[in-house]
C-alpha cells in the first residue's frame, strides 16, 4: 500500500465564517471527516503545527483516494502531497540506476 505525507495549511482567502458558531460548525464537519478517514485506515496519523494554521497527516491508499480526500477539505485547506518511497526501495532504485549508468559508460 502506498504511503503519503500530506502537509496542509489553512487557506487564508477561503470563505471562513466570521460568526464563531458558524466557524465551529465548519470545524466540527472537518473533524468528523478526518475522524471517518482515520476509522477507515486511510489516515494513520494527523497533527497540528504550533503556528495554529498548518499541520500534517500520514495516510495510506491509492493516489486517487488521496486526491479525492484532499478535495473534501477544499477550499478551506490547501495541501502539499508527497508519496513516500520506503527506504529499502529507495536504496534499490539508486543501486539499479547506478548499475545502468555504469553499464552505459562502459559501452
Amino acid at each position: 500500500m502506498t504511503r503519503f505525507l500530506i502537509l496542509w495549511h489553512s487557506n487564508p482567502v477561503a470563505p471562513w465564517p466570521m460568526n464563531p458558531d458558524e466557524y465551529l460548525k465548519l470545524e466540527e464537519r472537518m473533524w468528523a471527516g478526518m475522524d471517518n478517514l482515520m476509522r477507515q485506515g486511510m489516515v494513520k496519523e494527523f497533527g497540528y503545527f504550533a503556528d495554529g494554521r498548518s499541520g500534517y497527516s500520514i495516510g495510506e491508499g491509492q493516489t486517487a483516494d488521496v486526491y479525492r480526500t484532499v478535495h473534501m477539505f477544499m477550499p478551506w485547506v490547501e495541501f502539499e502531497v508527497h508519496e513516500i518511497i520506503p527506504y529499502e526501495d529507495g536504496k534499490k532504485i539508486v543501486r539499479d540506476v547506478c548499475a545502468l549508468l555504469k553499464a552505459a559508460a562502459q559501452r
